[in-house]
């Protein structure tokens, strides 16, 4: 009879699973199913003009200059190039702005399939005897000794421009061009001006006035749809000295060469040509790689996530032993022994009675951990969705916009942690650590962030944030993430103290003499130093994406460092803290805080490397400018990584009790 019951059981299972799949296969195939493109990232189709309702003018785009010898970015107006006559400013988002992008029209103006050959922009003069022009000659001369770069826009992707590099003979596709080079006084060529062995003149600046851009395009003639997709948008910049503006040649001559010293008129004339040229071996939705795999750093970047396991393995093996070894000896031996060598315990078991005493500034630290709340979620869903591509650097802006947004719509954890924990610690004052939590931390990093725009503003960068945008800022985070950290702070008071499994004692333990290596500073100290190691590879890539203008796009790296990051810090936390425990220190609230977050202070030291990149005569007077882009990224890592080892702390030594 059981048999029997179980084989109907059997078919019964089997009939409802044939169900489910005969229901699910009916939906799928008889309800229409749908899909949408993400904002920026949909395809546009193009068309010969005349012969379809598709677009057929290509508009160019141009975006901020930048330099990796500066941390200066200036708008494409602040240099004498040539203007649109009817000029259009594409709408920004938030990230767009904050990150100083300053998109507008160019006036190189072409049609799909339309060749232009050697057509003339503009013509731009410059006289001695003018003041006005002796002072815009000179930026542009800057702007060339400190070789900044175009970055123009097709189709909502960059034009590269491509060029062999040295080491075996790889193409490298850069998302941008120079304005020209240099040749030093003492005959040296500079950037740029090695691609030409013509550029030979000392003390001569060589402006690339000429660009030949070649367009890559996908024709969908082939697979049932009309027009064409752009794949490709690639130039090459020249210097070519035109004698006339009205008969130019762009098939060679001399270069167009602007002296170091100022002493006689020059005149520029900006010419440009056009091909276009079909490939459907790309797809629209690969269009990016050919950038993308011009950076080798797929090897390096496995390299460090090696290097950080291995790191992690060591770190995971060290608490392993402490745990399932020494403590459970420890206890094993402590259950055993009799009342009379019980009295005679030491180590970590004399302190039970004081462990949970509530630490010093626990208002201070409960405003920290709250803050450090918040930022670790925002950061944690900010990169599982660039994991997940919504991300993308195709969709401009969408990284910082995603996280500012975050951070202001998680305000309510941030009140419930911090009022929690301070409740915990026996805190009464709860309006000054509600008012705490929702102003100090954001206080710091929007004062530091004042004033880094005040100096921008000053240089005339294109990064200074309007004040429009200062004032969006602000009524974000008064308007909304101020009443929801009111909110979050509400429920975590409303509900009970965190319960301690122990009493604590009336008179606090006087803590014995400590060696140096389990004084609070070396602990410290030491504890920043393998969750650094961890991430000091992947920062690079981070920093030389923010400074030298690259294009970041591996989150699953990031991602996956992030995570490891998290894992190296809670162990080395819970290794140092143990120890001192074991030397009856047990003040370990503030210790297992700055432990893990003095990574933020090697970090803080590491940043300084970009400043030996920065030009001689430009690099010092900005240094204050560097030191408040740094500062925030310290203080925000400083919280954030040492969030989550609180937490973690709290739970060991409750499991060690």
């Amino acid at each position: 009879q059981e048999a029997q019951a179980a084989k109907t059981r059997k078919k019964m299972k089997n009939r409802i699973q044939f169900g489910f799949v005969l229901v699910y296969s009916l939906v799928s195939y008889f309800y229409p199913c749908s899909a949408f493109y993400l904002p920026g990232l949909a395809p546009v189709s193009f068309c010969e003009d005349g012969k379809g309702a598709e677009d057929c003018q290509i508009q160019l785009y141009v975006n901020r200059l930048d330099s990796v010898e500066s941390v200066l970015p200036y708008e494409y107006d602040m240099f004498d190039f040539c203007k649109d006559a009817k000029e259009i400013r594409p709408s920004e988002n938030l990230g767009q702005v904050l990150f100083g992008e300053r998109i507008e029209s160019s006036p190189y103006k072409f049609k799909f399939k339309d060749d232009i050959k050697c057509k003339t922009v503009c013509k731009k003069t410059y006289s001695k005897k003018t003041q006005g022009d002796a002072a815009k000659l000179d930026f542009l001369k800057m702007g060339m000794q400190l070789n900044y770069q175009h970055h123009w826009i097709i189709d909502n992707m960059p034009v590269t421009w491509c060029y062999d590099v040295e080491d075996g003979g790889q193409k490298y596709c850069n998302p941008g061009f120079p304005i020209g080079c240099l040749v030093t006084i003492d005959g040296r060529a500079k950037d740029a001006c090695v691609i030409n062995a013509e550029f030979n003149k000392k003390y001569t600046f060589y402006v690339f006035n000429h660009v030949d851009i070649k367009i890559t395009y996908h024709s969908g003639a082939s697979e049932g749809w009309k027009g064409a997709r752009l794949v490709g948008a690639t130039l090459e910049p020249k210097s070519i000295k035109h004698a006339d503006e009205n008969s130019v040649n762009c098939d060679g001559g001399n270069p167009m060469e602007i002296p170091g010293d100022f002493d006689k008129d020059v005149s520029v004339v900006y010419t440009y040509s056009v091909t276009f040229e079909e490939n459907n071996q790309i797809k629209w939705a690969s269009r990016w790689d050919y950038i993308l795999v011009s950076m080798p750093h797929t090897n390096i970047q496995w390299f460090s996530i090696m290097n950080s396991l291995v790191i992690v393995l060591f770190l995971s093996g060290m608490v392993a032993m402490i745990m399932l070894r020494t403590l459970h000896k420890d206890i094993a031996r402590y259950n055993q022994v009799d009342q009379e060598d019980a009295q005679e315990e030491s180590g970590w078991k004399q302190v039970h009675g004081d462990v949970f005493r509530p630490p010093r500034k626990g208002m201070l630290l409960s405003v920290f951990l709250g803050q450090g709340t918040q930022i670790f979620i925002m950061t944690f869903i900010t990169l599982f969705l660039a994991c997940l591509g919504f991300l993308s650097p195709a969709n401009r802006g969408a990284l910082m916009t995603c996280a500012v947004v975050l951070w202001v719509l998680l305000g309510t954890p941030a009140g419930y942690v911090s009022a929690r924990l301070y409740k915990t610690f026996g805190g009464e004052k709860w309006k000054t650590n509600v008012l705490l939590t929702a102003l100090l931390c954001p206080g710091i990093v929007f004062a530091d962030f004042f004033l880094m725009n005040l100096i921008l503003w000053v240089e005339g960068s294109s990064a200074a944030i309007p004040f429009g945008t200062l004032v969006a800022i602000l009524a974000l985070w008064f308007g909304i993430s101020v009443p929801l950290t009111f909110i979050g702070a509400y429920f975590g008071f409303k509900k009970h103290a965190i319960e301690q499994p122990v009493r604590t004692n009336q008179i606090p333990r006087q803590i014995p003499e400590q060696s140096f290596f389990t004084k609070p500073i070396p602990g410290i100290i030491m504890g920043g130093i393998l969750p650094f190691g961890c991430i000091f590879i992947q920062l690079f890539f981070i920093l030389n994406s923010i400074w030298s203008h690259q294009m970041y796009y591996m989150f699953g790296f990031l991602f996956l460092v992030f995570i490891i990051l998290l894992i190296t810090c809670s162990e080395a936390t819970i290794l140092l803290c143990y120890f001192h425990l074991c030397a009856e220190d047990y003040h370990w609230w503030w210790r297992s805080f700055l432990t893990s977050g003095f990574t933020a202070v090697y970090l803080f030291i590491y940043a300084y490397y970009p400043l030996l990149w920065l030009h001689n005569d430009y690099g010092p007077h900005l240094l204050p400018l560097y030191s408040c882009h740094i500062l925030i990224c310290l203080k925000l890592d400083e919280i954030r990584t040492s969030t989550g080892n609180e937490t973690r702390m709290f739970k060991a030594s409750l499991g060690q009790i």
